[in-house]
């Protein structure tokens, strides 16, 4: 059985803009998203985010980085478009990964950021 590559997608909302929660959320996302697709950090192609505007004390990556690992993974920020219902404090990711042929990406969406896919009848799970 083969490889090929999958996107993933998932959020976390802060409760307060701090350097401190970043890391946490961020780590906590990531790692979440990870273990939920068993995918080793050796298969990411790269971890793309986006942060609301209100976000302003760090740098979603650069707190991944802190958090350990991730070393040799590209890793990209962009600011989120705002508009006037978007969910405040919140980072989006997009993890793009190999995988089996058979994997079916699943998203994660954590603290209050499952409002944005509630399509998806996600909640919060480690």
């Amino acid at each position: 059985m083969g490889e090929r590559i999958y996107s993933v997608r998932g959020a976390v909302q802060l409760s307060e803009d701090t350097a401190e929660l970043m890391s946490i959320g961020v780590c906590e996302l990531v790692e979440g998203i990870l273990t939920k697709n068993s995918v080793p950090e050796a298969n990411i192609i790269h971890v793309l985010f986006t942060q609301t505007l209100d976000l302003t004390n760090e740098n979603p990556a650069r707190a991944l980085r802190k958090g350990g690992g991730f070393s040799h993974t590209p890793l990209f920020c962009s600011s989120e478009p705002e508009y006037p219902d978007s969910l405040p404090r919140t980072v989006r990711v997009l993890v793009s990964y190999y995988h089996r042929e058979s994997h079916v990406p699943r998203p994660l969406y954590l603290h209050g950021a499952e409002l944005l896919r509630l399509d998806l009848g996600t909640t919060k799970s480690r």
